[in-house]
């Protein structure tokens, strides 16, 4: 059995409460103290991996009665939903949140296996190590590719 971190585990044991409802609401303190940890690692977990770019949506109250709510983005029209992954980002992207919106349109099976390593292997630092130009070389490309599948169904 695979050996899981503290983020690992927190991040399944969400995810697994989210296969069950659409939104959840969870309190830090208590999350922190069922996993035994800071309140601070339960941020990061829900920081770093239930993002836009990976197809959820976060709000935070702080305060006495704080609560962090997620919820899954369901969105039914491809071409809307293409359209607001297209919103994310300006002038240039990271690598890293590149590959989370990739990971996020195969998932939602918009794209194969095929076309992401393919889409990933364009738009991989290997690639565009240009420097400067290359967070811009990126967006421009992915820009392209969200393009395209936005005309494949016509819609």
């Amino acid at each position: 059995m695979a050996h899981q971190n503290t983020s690992d585990l927190i991040e399944s044991y969400i995810k697994k409460i989210l296969e069950e409802n659409e939104m959840i609401e969870i309190r830090r303190i208590e999350m922190a103290d069922l996993f035994n940890c800071v309140p601070s690692q339960i941020n990061y977990v829900i920081n770093t991996r239930f993002t836009i770019q990976r197809g959820y949506l976060v709000e935070s109250k702080r305060g006495g009665g704080g609560y962090i709510r997620i919820a899954k983005v369901r969105i039914s029209d491809k071409r809307h939903m293409l359209d607001q992954i297209n919103q994310l980002f300006d002038e240039t992207i990271s690598e890293k949140d590149s590959f989370s919106i990739i990971q996020k349109l195969y998932e939602d099976k918009m794209i194969t296996k095929k076309e992401g390593n393919l889409m990933l292997s364009a738009i991989a630092k290997s690639t565009l190590n240009y420097s400067d130009l290359e967070g811009h070389i990126r967006a421009r490309i992915l820009r392209s590719f969200l393009e395209r599948l936005s005309y494949e169904d016509g819609k």
